[in-house]
C-alpha cells in the first residue's frame, strides 16, 4: 500500500479535519491502529524535512494508518493554533511541546496522559531515556509527553573567522572572560568604513539566555525552582551575572544592537559568515549543515564560579480529545523508539532522548556536522531546567522584554529588574 501523506493547508477548518472514533488508552494498547490522524508540526524547511522522514518510516510500518501532517513553519503561529485548537476542543491527535509551554494545558486537563501507555509498551522503558529529558514532563506526578531530545545551549562558531583573526577555538574549560576577550577579538570594521561589521556574538537576551549564566554565578531566578513565588533578579549573584551579560551589548559593543538586530537577525549573519559565534540549542543543526561556504562547529558556554547549562527539551503529546488514540500512541512510541530517534538523530534535529541513540553514531558520527556534538553530552550532567508551572510562559515573556530594553541600554539593569518583577508577580501562586 502507498504511504498515504497528507499536507494540510492552514485555511481549511479544523473541525473537518478530525477523526472518528476517541478511545481510552486501553483500548489504544489492545486495538490494531488504523484509520488516521493529524500530526502537526512547525520548523524550516531543513526542520520539516527531519519529521517527514520519520513519517515516511512509521507508515512502512504502519501502512494501514494515515498521517496527516499539519505544518506550520512559524513557531509564533504554531503556537497561537495549538492554543486555540486545544481550547475549542479540536486540536490535532500529536504535537510538539517544549517542557517550558505545556503545563498551562496540563492544568487545563486537554492533554492525555501517558503513564499508562508508557506502562503497558513494549518498546519504550522509561529507564531507557536520561531523566533530565523525562522529568521535566511530569505534571503533578503523570508523564504528559514523550521527550524527543535534550539539548543544551552551546555555542556555534565559525572556524573560518577564527582562523583569519588567528583566534584559539574556545574549548572545554573557557572562562566569562576568555568568551569575553574572543568576542571582542572577533568584532571588526573590515572594510575600514568607521561601521562594525563583523559582530563576535549573536545572542538574545531572553531569560532563556541568560538562566545559565546566573546558575553559573551562584544565583537562580526565582526563590524556589520546585515551587516558586517571586523572582529573584535583584539577589545580588543574580543581579552581577545579568550585569555582565547586558554589557556584552551595552557596554562591550560584541552583539549587534537593537536597530542593527531588527534589520538582519544574528542567526541570518552567523548563516551569511559575518558573525563569530552564535548561541543556540541543537535545533539549529539541520540548517547550519547547509552551510557550504565556511567551516563550523560547536563549543560549550563558558564556564563561570561553576559549570551550569539550561535544558532545551521538546516532547510528543497526545491531545485528550484525540479520536484515534491507537494511531496517535503508535506514532509517539515509534517516533520515540530506537528507529525513530535513530531517524532525528540523523538528520541533526535532535540530541536524543534515548541513551543507546545519543551514544550511537547515529548522533556521534564525526563525518556529520558538528564534529564535537559529545558537547551536548557531556553538559547533561550539568543541565538544569526552568520552573514548569502554568503561568511561566507569561513571566518569560514579561522578563524578556525587559531584560532586551536593559540589553539595548534603552533602560538600566536597575530598573528592568524592578519593572520585571513588579510586572510579574501576579503570576506568581498566592499572589
Amino acid at each position: 500500500m502507498l504511504r498515504k501523506v497528507l499536507y494540510i493547508g492552514l485555511a481549511l477548518l479544523t473541525g473537518g479535519l478530525l477523526l472518528r472514533g476517541a478511545s481510552s488508552w486501553a483500548s489504544a494498547q489492545t486495538s490494531t491502529p488504523g484509520g488516521s490522524f493529524i500530526f502537526m508540526i512547525f520548523g524550516d524547511p531543513a526542520e520539516k524535512a527531519a519529521y517527514d522522514k520519520l513519517v515516511a518510516a512509521f507508515s512502512q510500518r504502519y501502512p494501514q494508518v494515515e498521517v496527516r501532517i499539519l505544518y506550520i513553519p512559524s513557531q509564533n503561529s504554531y503556537r497561537t493554533r495549538l492554543a486555540a485548537d486545544l481550547a475549542a476542543g479540536t486540536p490535532a491527535d500529536v504535537f510538539l511541546l517544549n517542557y517550558r509551554r505545556y503545563a498551562q494545558f496540563a492544568a487545563r486537563g486537554v492533554l492525555e496522559p501517558l503513564d499508562a501507555y508508557v506502562a503497558q509498551s513494549k518498546v519504550l522503558k522509561l529507564s531507557d531515556f536520561y531523566p533530565e529529558a523525562v522529568e521535566p514532563f511530569r505534571w503533578n506526578k503523570r508523564l504528559m509527553g514523550i521527550p524527543q531530545n535534550l539539548s543544551s545551549l552551546v555555542v556555534y562558531y565559525n572556524k573560518n573567522l577564527f582562523d583569519k583573526a588567528r583566534v584559539p577555538y574556545p574549548k572545554a574549560g573557557w572562562t566569562w572572560n576568555d568568551f569575553l576577550q574572543t568576542a571582542k577579538a572577533l568584532t571588526k570594521d573590515t572594510d575600514g568604513d568607521g561601521i562594525t561589521d563583523q559582530f563576535g556574538l549573536g545572542t538574545e537576551a531572553s531569560i532563556f539566555r541568560v538562566a545559565p549564566f546566573v546558575w553559573q554565578n551562584r544565583g537562580d531566578l526565582v526563590d524556589d525552582p520546585e515551587n516558586p513565588t517571586k523572582l529573584t533578579l535583584d539577589a545580588p549573584a543574580t543581579k552581577e551575572a545579568l550585569q555582565w551579560f547586558m554589557d556584552l551589548q551595552v557596554k562591550h559593543k560584541v552583539v549587534p544592537n537593537k536597530l542593527l538586530e531588527k534589520a538582519r537577525p544574528s542567526e541570518d549573519r552567523f548563516l551569511d559568515g559575518t558573525l563569530a559565534m552564535f548561541l543556540n540549542s541543537r535545533r539549529g543543526v539541520p540548517t547550519y549543515r547547509e552551510i557550504k561556504e565556511f567551516d563550523w562547529d560547536v563549543a560549550p558556554l563558558p564556564r563561570g564560579k561553576e559549570q551550569a547549562g539550561i535544558l532545551h527539551a521538546d516532547a510528543f503529546f497526545m491531545a485528550a480529545a484525540s479520536r484515534n488514540k491507537p494511531a496517535a500512541w503508535a506514532f509517539i512510541e515509534f517516533a520515540n523508539s530506537k528507529e525513530g530517534q535513530t531517524i532525528l538523530a540523523e538528520s541533526g534535529r535532535t540530541v536524543p532522548s534515548l541513551k543507546s541513540v545519543a551514544q550511537s553514531p547515529a548522533f556521534l558520527d564525526p563525518n556529520s556536522k558538528p564534529r564535537n556534538s559529545r558537547i551536548f553530552l557531556d553538559t547533561i550532567p550539568y543541565i538544569r531546567a526552568v520552573p514548569v508551572m502554568e503561568t511561566w510562559v507569561d513571566i518569560e515573556t514579561l522578563v524578556s522584554e525587559d531584560l532586551e530594553r536593559a540589553f539595548h541600554g534603552d533602560v538600566t539593569l536597575e530598573e528592568a529588574i524592578k519593572t520585571a518583577i513588579a510586572r510579574t508577580q501576579r503570576f506568581f501562586p498566592g499572589r
